[in-house]
């Protein structure tokens, strides 16, 4: 019962993205639009979302640190293996790095683990912690990255640096992270008006997103007979190893267990995030194998999520 209501909560998912797509191969909306698209969820959809579910948040109560620091060494863990496999399949450009350990180690929160939360747990309250450390750390050195490896960038190593780092810590969604928690902490009341605002433009976020891939795999195509050994570890890596190594590090390593420890392991087996398509489009690097990734990821984490989801709640 529980595998047949996970998929009725991805409905919304596939009809978003199979829009895209159908548009796209009938080509009643171009493909190359989809870039608008993205920016659009990149740099104000996506902002949106988190800084009113962050402010709104209980904050106080969502951070168990203990399990936070459990997941928090396995996603370092899970970076390192990441980064020397890629490394031994040929990958040598740091932003194709930095892509490639984005897809294998953040999940995708907005548009799969929340319906998935919400229909286990009853709240997707759990996830915020973890999002908050995708966010503010993993995002921020992936795009600190990304802005330190563009071609426009000029100057010294040092210039490059401290542009590519004030770059990632002005990119809207850090900004919107960062804000939501210090308008939390201090208790800044802010008009209902403004946080429904936030919220209606928030929501717009994982559908205009997902139609954003849709349009671009409409336009490349896609088939599982093209999938390379290079995806397929990475997809392996990603559904599988993580949270079992998100298993073995938060309960042996730190000793979590009961409630935080399934929802850990739930979370790192939801599939690679949304934004690494966007943030691939975004700076144009390996956009066609990040579309890929998102969707075959996606995949197999539809498969697989029964068994998670049955030992979730067991």
């Amino acid at each position: 019962m529980e595998a047949v209501d996970a998929l009725e909560k991805m409905a919304p998912v596939l009809l978003a993205f199979g829009c895209g797509t159908v548009l796209a191969r009938r080509k009643v909306v171009p493909a190359e639009s989809s870039k608008v698209f993205a920016d659009y969820t990149f740099l104000f959809a996506v902002p949106c979302f988190l800084f009113g579910n962050i402010y709104r948040s209980d904050l106080e109560a969502l951070f168990d640190w203990r399990a936070i620091a459990g997941y928090a060494a396995a996603a370092g863990l899970a970076v390192v293996l990441a980064g020397a496999l890629s490394r031994a399949f040929g990958v040598r450009d740091p932003r194709g790095l930095a892509l490639r350990i984005m897809a294998a180690v953040q999940v995708n929160t907005a548009y799969f683990a929340v319906p998935v939360f919400i229909m286990l747990f009853g709240n997707a309250a759990p996830i915020f912690p973890v999002l908050l450390l995708q966010v503010c750390v993993l995002s921020l050195v992936i795009i600190s990255i990304m802005e330190l490896g563009r071609p426009d960038r000029g100057g010294s190593l040092r210039t490059r640096l401290f542009a590519a780092l004030a770059a990632s810590l002005t990119t809207p969604v850090v900004l919107a992270c960062n804000a939501g928690i210090a308008l939390n902490l201090l208790s800044v009341p802010l008009p209902g008006f403004v946080l429904d605002s936030f919220a209606f433009v928030g929501d717009s976020s994982s559908p205009v997103a997902l139609f954003a891939l849709g349009l671009h795999l409409g336009g490349m195509g896609l088939t599982l007979r093209g999938t390379t050994v290079e995806e397929m570890w990475i997809v392996a890596f990603k559904c599988v190893g993580f949270p079992l190594m998100t298993l073995g590090v938060a309960r042996y390593g730190f000793g979590v267990e009961g409630d935080w420890l399934h929802y850990l392991v739930l979370l790192a087996a939801m599939p690679a995030p949304q934004n690494l398509f966007i943030f691939a489009q975004r700076y144009d690097v390996a956009v066609d194998m990040s579309a890929a990734l998102v969707v075959k990821s996606s995949v197999v984490t539809l498969l697989l999520l029964p068994l998670w989801a049955q030992w979730a709640t067991a």
